[in-house]
């Protein structure tokens, strides 16, 4: 963490103020700008960092996104570091074949479709602790989990490692706390009155133990909710804000890491990393 602020070295060009370059616990946010790629590139490889990425492609959003997701992938993620895809799904047979550069793996792990939203968000976090128990613990430094209906635009570098790494939401990140969609049911383990910033649980990550750390708390809070008949505002994000505002993270990345191109002025944006894919209602809906 500390090594990672002496790497933010470059001074932003002018903004607005609401673009912080660090929290209240002193973790760097990550915008374009602040940062030297090079200097990053360096120190992973010379400490021999490999990343692995997890993602679920169930039902139709495997037909409607893994493709787009993956082959962008392959071009921005992670480039010159080890990387293996972890891919979800209930339909192996029907991951496509990628071209994957030097020390570039995709492994597909077969799951269970399930329909409701406390379900899916229980199944995705039980999955991954299992898979960093089981096999990414051994192999590899850093876990970073992803949405699959996301498509990299630019470069997503290993200045987005650390410790512990939360994204802001792009929707969120002007808005006053008060506008923050934490859950505010008492009941649930979600609840929250208040907090730093508001997450999104469409990408985060950080060092294997510290991933596993938190995917395991969401889910133990999912449960407990279930247990209780309550259910999270917005299910697994709401548990995974509760997490990061007790542990608070060690890095932040800025919305150019995932993007809404839907909404309207991006002053602050200078660079799109990655960007929310259009819905394919049609996919989505057939069959």
């Amino acid at each position: 963490m500390h090594r990672d602020r002496r790497l933010c070295i470059k001074m932003l060009p002018i903004k607005s103020a609401i673009s912080l370059t660090s929290t209240s616990w002193k973790a760097p946010i990550i915008w374009d700008g602040m940062f030297d790629p090079n200097l990053y590139d360096q120190r992973h490889t010379e400490e021999k960092s490999s990343v692995a990425l997890t993602v679920f492609a169930v039902g139709r959003y495997l037909d409607a996104y893994l493709k787009t997701f993956l082959t962008s992938a392959e071009q921005h993620f992670m480039v010159g570091l080890p990387v293996t895809y972890y891919v979800f799904t209930d339909s192996p047979e029907k991951v496509p074949n990628i071209t994957l550069g030097s020390h570039r793996n995709i492994k597909v792990i077969p799951v269970e479709k399930h329909t409701r939203w406390q379900d899916i968000s229980m199944m995705r976090m039980r999955t991954i602790s299992e898979a960093i128990e089981s096999e990414i613990r051994h192999r590899f430094c850093y876990v970073f989990c992803f949405d699959v209906d996301q498509e990299f635009k630019g470069r997503f570098g290993s200045e987005a490692l650390g410790d512990s790494v939360a994204l802001l939401h792009a929707h969120f990140y002007k808005l006053p706390q008060a506008q923050f969609t934490y859950d505010r049911n008492p009941k649930s383990k979600a609840f929250m009155e208040t907090g730093d910033f508001y997450y999104h649980a469409a990408i985060f990550g950080g060092l294997w133990q510290n991933v596993k750390d938190l995917v395991d708390a969401c889910y133990l809070g999912i449960i407990e909710d279930k247990l209780n008949n309550v259910e999270a505002l917005w299910h697994d994000e709401s548990h995974l804000n509760k997490y990061f505002w007790i542990h608070k993270p060690s890095k932040l990345l800025s919305p150019e890491y995932c993007w809404d191109q839907s909404i309207w002025g991006k002053q602050d944006i200078l660079v799109t990393r990655l960007v929310w894919a259009p819905k394919h209602y049609d996919t989505l809906r057939s069959g």
